[in-house]
């Protein structure tokens, strides 16, 4: 039988390079004033109202979620989505001093930024992580009330984008849904356990994968 479950030293790894690739395409969104969904999504709507920074909302807003993660999902799945909003959030907020953007088009900035979110996303899924918040509240209405999370996600999504009508331009919300379209594609083409691991009965570990719920993209139920 392939052992699938990594050490903690892989994790670790893993999760902070994904960090990294979530926290570079957040920046690359900000620097045109484009959106995501989820916790990020709302995090983002928190910097443009409040001019607060992306980092700091975005690790207050995923802490209420971290009960819920415990003890509907496991602990090492809470410990790992701890690890990747943590790096996300303090990433964010350094990525600036290191780079400096003076001009990038739009469209091109929603792809390259959805792919690189995607992947960073991708990795954590395959190291059982997420980027928390309303992923894993709708896995949980999903399990206790049988409110399908893929619904759910994508009802509180397009509310993040309709509100996000109040502080960006009409267009630029029409270019975020395209950097969604993209992000969604490296996901739903990549995230196949299926096609990589035998069939055999779940370990911890698979039940932490299929467990896991996206923040920023839509589950299928």
């Amino acid at each position: 039988m392939q052992n699938t479950k990594h050490s903690v030293i892989e994790d670790i790894f893993a999760l902070v390079s994904a960090g990294l690739f979530v926290a570079f395409g957040v920046f690359l969104f900000q620097s045109q004033d484009l959106m995501v969904g989820g916790a990020a999504g709302l995090a983002l709507l928190g910097s443009y109202a409040f001019d607060m920074e992306f980092g700091l909302i975005f690790f207050l807003i995923n802490l209420p979620f971290y009960a819920l993660a415990w003890t509907q999902i496991s602990k090492r799945f809470t410990f790992n989505t701890f690890i990747s909003v943590t790096t996300v959030s303090v990433l964010t907020e350094q990525i600036p001093a290191f780079v400096d953007i003076s001009h990038m088009n739009p469209i091109f900035t929603a792809i390259f930024g959805g792919i690189l979110i995607g992947v960073g996303m991708l990795i954590m899924f395959r190291h059982s992580s997420s980027l928390g918040g309303v992923g894993i509240l709708a896995f949980f209405l999903q399990s206790r009330f049988n409110i399908r999370a893929g619904t759910f996600q994508l009802t509180v999504d397009s509310v993040i984008l309709l509100t996000a009508l109040s502080f960006i331009a009409g267009h630029l919300v029409l270019i975020s849904i395209l950097a969604a379209f993209f992000l969604n594609m490296v996901i739903s083409l990549n995230h196949r356990p299926e096609r990589y691991f035998p069939v055999v009965a779940k370990s911890d570990n698979e039940q932490d994968q299929h467990a896991i719920t996206s923040d920023l993209q839509p589950q299928n139920s």
